[in-house]
């Protein structure tokens, strides 16, 4: 069957520290729940200086989600690189994987909002060679042996608890992107699909074993209601925010994000991104799209108020997860390609 997981961002659209904060608990409380329950994974997402308080430390809040779980894949999704010190980087990810004894797993990102980089002084245009370089350096940081960095001695320690690191994905939106995944990445995850031919080719002239086709992924969100015209009544405006503010993202950078502007719910609604689903229905379409597919729960999707997000959470738990019982492979199965010769 279908994998399920979780995926988090924590915007909060002018909201107080005290219910901020009540959103962060939230999270945690569900993680826990979806590591009891049978979802297999949790999505952490990262951006910087959004006016709705978008997550800007996943590697925190993975540590808090790791000692609250105990079988739950934390997914970096994507971290970006070319804002961290790459050095301090392998050390906070080295920690992250021994705290969760190896359920960590990390998406590059190269970033695509230039206010990012301009707030941590860092160029934008300069963000593929960043990305090299952080590949380059995690991977040698996480040896445990001494080597040299800009001229500079380095030995980063303790290891990670996964030989030889964390899992290493990179996300992207290009050719180029893709060819870049088959040469220093662990495995591709596009932005749209079509670039994964290009990284599978890629794979196979540079000797490698071929990855395979992508895995089927089911919708960015689901929701699940026994109502869904009322559900859309209530999580409407949240989801609007949320496709709204990603879309003002896209068109600062000139990014294609698949993210329109609406000017409405109805509107919204009849694009069928944000789709709710009856129990049964989510468990036919789990059926539909096979065991290699990825159907992803953001609860709380545009600072949905947790009361809401439980709804779905529990229709989840009751009506579809004992119906569903394939879970995500362990992060070891996200290497599709070698990364050896390459980095050095």
């Amino acid at each position: 069957m279908a994998r399920l997981g979780l995926a988090y961002d924590l915007r909060l659209p002018g909201l107080t520290p005290e219910q901020r904060a009540r959103q962060y608990r939230t999270c945690l409380e569900q993680v826990e729940w979806a590591d009891r329950v049978g979802i297999g994974q949790v999505a952490l997402r990262e951006h910087h200086g959004s006016d709705d308080g978008y997550l800007p430390s996943p590697l925190v809040l993975g540590g808090a989600v790791a000692a609250r779980t105990s079988s739950l894949t934390i997914h970096l999704q994507a971290l970006v690189v070319t804002l961290h010190d790459p050095v301090r980087l392998a050390e906070d990810l080295a920690v992250l994987d021994l705290i969760s004894g190896g359920r960590l797993v990390v998406t590059v990102g190269a970033g695509y909002d230039p206010n990012e980089h301009a707030m941590f002084g860092r160029s934008f245009d300069q963000r593929p060679a960043d990305v090299e370089r952080a590949f380059t350096t995690l991977r040698k940081a996480w040896t445990g042996e001494k080597f040299e960095l800009d001229g500079r001695p380095v030995r980063v320690t303790p290891q990670p608890y996964q030989d030889p690191g964390p899992a290493l994905l990179l996300g992207g939106a290009s050719a180029a992107a893709a060819r870049r995944a088959a040469r220093i990445a662990d495995g591709f995850l596009p932005v749209r699909d079509r670039f994964y031919a290009a990284y599978r080719s890629a794979v196979v002239e540079l000797g490698q074993p071929d990855p395979g086709p992508l895995a089927k992924a089911g919708p960015l969100f689901v929701y699940v209601a026994e109502d869904p015209d009322r559900a859309w009544q209530e999580i409407g405006p949240y989801c609007l925010h949320e496709s709204n503010a990603y879309a003002a993202l896209a068109r600062a950078s000139g990014l294609r994000t698949g993210f329109t502007a609406y000017p409405d719910i109805d509107a919204l609604r009849s694009s069928g991104q944000y789709p709710i689903y009856t129990p049964d229905e989510l468990v036919a379409l789990c059926r539909q799209w096979g065991d290699e597919s990825r159907v992803t729960i953001p609860p709380l999707a545009g600072g949905m108020p947790p009361e809401l997000s439980w709804r779905s959470l529990e229709l989840i738990a009751d009506r579809v997860v004992p119906r569903i019982t394939a879970r995500p492979s362990p992060p070891a199965s996200f290497r599709t390609s070698s990364p050896t010769g390459v980095i050095a």
